[in-house]
């Protein structure tokens, strides 16, 4: 075969080769398609749910959030005596992003605009009976609300340190997965409330089962941060654990065509709820002893620069504490209006998950409030 012919040759058949790949994936994109299709209406009641004719969405979606963690922990870390009531409460965040997806299943980003400077990535899938979500958030804190209580200072030395911007900010993540079924999925539409990949077209409501995953981890441990450590009697790092159960009542009301309220409260049982606190050795105590901490003739810009050059922390150790069983709550509200393709919606979450085992206890409140305005296609 002459040279040319067998480059025609090899060109034709990697461009069928190619072809068939491509309409391979279409074939099996369509599949899926129609697979999704099938299963936003099977086994629904029309008359009360329906699906949208377009199965695309995109959303342009606003958020504010804001995380409180407070807990009263006390014992022993390498052999050193460790009791602290720190109370956190991060400033109030704004994120602004994009979701789409195909009939309630999909992806989300958000980035921060206002407030605590960090990101969002949530996951969604939603069926006719299910709801499941992810979001993923991590940020930094330059002045939260410690509520400190030692002590070693004065009332008034407490609510100061409320309001100093700290030199190196703390960094918070957080993990928090949920699940719902509906076991009136026929009549009440979950989705048409939170993600609208369907319509309630009324009004509807069902008994549910859920589950909840939550992890924190909130770190402050730096030198720079060594004389907030030594306030809070050495702790510098914790990180929670906890998954919960529970069974709740979600309602569809549809006033009028187009609007939707949504109601959900879910009582939970937490029965996996960890707490790990680190613990770390500061020798603040051996720069207060130094004449020059003391030193009233020298400027605050030359007392600040010493004192942030000397300062440092060193990690002694850590403990976990396991936790008894604990009820919390999840509760939602949604309110969503659809004007042929377009709709707004918005719809806030409160958690609330509660611990506790011999020394220490406490509670993680997460709230949040998303605003939304949608296309389909």
């Amino acid at each position: 075969m002459k040279p040319i012919r067998y480059i025609i040759l090899v060109i034709g058949i990697t461009f069928c080769g190619q072809t068939m790949a491509q309409g391979g994936l279409v074939s099996f994109l369509k599949k899926v398609g129609t697979k999704l299709d099938s299963m936003a209406v099977k086994g629904v009641d029309r008359n009360y749910i329906d699906a949208p004719e377009k199965p695309w969405q995109v959303i342009l979606r606003g958020n504010v959030n804001q995380t409180i963690v407070s807990m009263h922990t006390q014992g022993t870390i390498a052999g050193q005596e460790y009791s602290a009531r720190p109370h956190l409460k991060t400033t109030p965040s704004q994120y602004l992003g994009l979701w789409v997806g195909y009939r309630g299943y999909g992806l989300g980003y958000t980035v921060n605009v206002g407030g605590d400077k960090g990101s969002n990535l949530t996951f969604g899938a939603t069926g006719g009976s299910y709801g499941i979500n992810v979001r993923i958030r991590s940020f930094e804190n330059s002045s939260p609300d410690f509520n400190l209580n030692s002590e070693l200072l004065t009332e008034a030395e407490m609510d100061a340190w409320n309001d100093i911007e700290m030199t190196d900010p703390i960094s918070v993540e957080t993990v928090i997965a949920d699940g719902y079924y509906m076991f009136n999925g026929k009549r009440f539409s979950y989705s048409a409330a939170y993600d609208q990949s369907a319509i309630q077209k009324r009004s509807a409501g069902s008994i549910m089962a859920g589950f909840m995953y939550n992890y924190t981890s909130i770190d402050y441990a730096s030198d720079s941060n060594g004389d907030l450590v030594y306030l809070m009697d050495g702790l510098g790092k914790v990180k929670l654990w906890q998954g919960s159960v529970g069974v709740g009542y979600a309602y569809n009301w549809v006033p009028m065509r187009g609007l939707l309220v949504n109601v959900m409260f879910m009582p939970m049982l937490t029965f996996i709820n960890k707490l790990k606190a680190y613990g770390y050795a500061t020798n603040m105590e051996e720069l207060m002893e130094d004449p020059t901490f003391w030193d009233k003739d020298i400027t605050f810009d030359e007392w600040d620069e010493w004192y942030y050059k000397n300062i440092r922390i060193q990690h002694v150790g850590d403990k976990t504490f396991n936790s008894g069983l604990s009820i919390g709550f999840d509760a939602r509200m949604s309110l969503t209006y659809s004007f042929d393709r377009f709709y707004l919606n918005a719809y806030g979450q409160f958690n609330n998950i509660r611990y506790h085992h011999d020394s220490t206890s406490g509670y993680l409140n997460d709230w949040f409030i998303n605003t939304s305005f949608g296309f389909r296609f």
